[in-house]
């Protein structure tokens, strides 16, 4: 049971990297493929999924580590 824990954890860390390394500080998404907007705008599209996606995954890795203590 624990070890199937560790590597869904190993799994979700992997995609939490990926995803928060796609994501720019301060920028949108169309300067980490080239383009370079210096004006504000709101999350649109994929730069709102990729955000969701970030909290949606490290929620689950939380609860993860927290299941995993108590087991």
């Amino acid at each position: 049971m624990k070890t199937g824990i560790y590597i869904v954890q190993i799994i979700l860390g992997i995609v939490l990297i990926l995803i928060i390394i796609i994501q720019q500080k301060g920028t949108g998404l169309g300067s980490g493929f080239g383009g370079d907007f210096s004006f504000y705008r709101t999350k649109r599209g994929a730069e709102k999924l990729l955000f969701k996606g970030t909290i949606l995954f490290s929620l689950f890795f939380i609860l993860l580590a927290l299941l995993g203590l108590f087991i």
